[in-house]
């Protein structure tokens, strides 16, 4: 026993050296830190289809790779980096790409099917957007970072359709991530969010179901809209019950037609008390602000 340990001390110390050795500016690496394997691959282009690569294509720095019309299928890229490489039209089809970043890439016309994108970035590639539908990873915060970085690509590259499918799948996400982080019995989330933290998760979670059932967290005009009716019929149900009959359907109707104007502050049919008309002109006024907000996200990534 004491051999072996010795023996893999003597081994560690000769990659050591060996890292030292290849240290460019003659000093010494820290000691923990040995040389990696990752090579870098130049102006290469793609000559056939490849099929169950576990290890070859893995662990490398791609720069200007070239590929038309080639299939990929069971092939590991972990941790690799594709930097401005040309892959149009290529299938790619239960390939691993943990890891992995994408700079530059003209993935166009490009398809991946059951391919795993676990914790990989993207930065102004040309890619379709199915490869949201399609090869999301299944973690909840995997998912939302997935669907983050395809968004900032998307909006670099100035794909707005893509922006708005981005924005989607990651606010779902992220609705389910933060509900199972205080709710969920899950060993990760307990011991990640443990004790006070759950409490501080739930307020989260909170905060977040309110501003989407008020106006879709920023991405929906129909549920803002909802809400500016929902308040017309708040202001209605008060006018009905303090000035007019509870059993008249009339009145309602009437209080209902004239809460446009009250909400907006042109018309009031009776004189109300000063705490409701100034709820409604603050609600009013942050109502145009949410809605002057969605108006220019959605023209600004256009």
């Amino acid at each position: 026993m004491t051999k072996e340990k010795s023996a893999g001390t003597k081994e560690s110390a000769n990659m050591r050296e060996q890292g030292n050795a290849l240290n460019g500016d003659g000093g010494k690496l820290p000691p923990a830190l040995l040389r990696g394997n990752r090579e870098q691959l130049t102006d290469l282009y793609v000559s056939t289809d490849v099929t169950n690569e576990a290890n070859s294509y893995a662990f490398k720095v791609y720069i200007r790779l070239n590929g038309k019309g080639k299939r990929f299928t069971n092939v590991k890229f972990q941790h690799s980096i594709f930097d401005t490489c040309y892959l149009n039209s290529c299938v790619f089809d239960s390939c691993d790409f943990t890891g992995c970043r994408f700079v530059a890439c003209n993935l166009h016309l490009s398809s991946f099917i059951g391919c795993t994108f676990d914790y990989a970035t993207f930065e102004r590639c040309q890619i379709e957007e199915d490869i949201l539908d399609s090869d999301a990873p299944l973690r909840e915060n995997l998912r939302m970072r997935f669907a983050r970085t395809l968004r900032m690509n998307f909006q670099q590259v100035g794909d707005a359709k893509a922006v708005n499918k981005a924005i989607s799948l990651e606010l779902g996400a992220t609705e389910t991530y933060l509900k199972k982080s205080w709710s969920s019995p899950d060993s990760y989330y307990r011991r990640k969010y443990a004790s006070w933290k759950r409490l501080h998760q739930f307020v989260r979670w909170l905060e977040f179901r309110i501003l989407d059932t008020i106006w879709g967290n920023g991405e929906n005009t129909l549920k803002l809209l909802r809400s500016i009716v929902a308040v017309h019929i708040v202001l209605a149900a008060y006018d009905t019950v303090v000035f007019g009959n509870l059993l008249s359907l009339a009145d309602y109707w009437a209080s209902l037609k004239a809460s446009p104007g009250v909400f907006f502050g042109i018309a009031y049919s009776h004189t109300y008390p000063v705490w409701l008309t100034s709820s409604v002109a603050a609600i009013r006024l942050v109502a145009f602000a949410f809605l002057t907000a969605i108006l220019v996200k959605r023209f600004g990534r256009r």
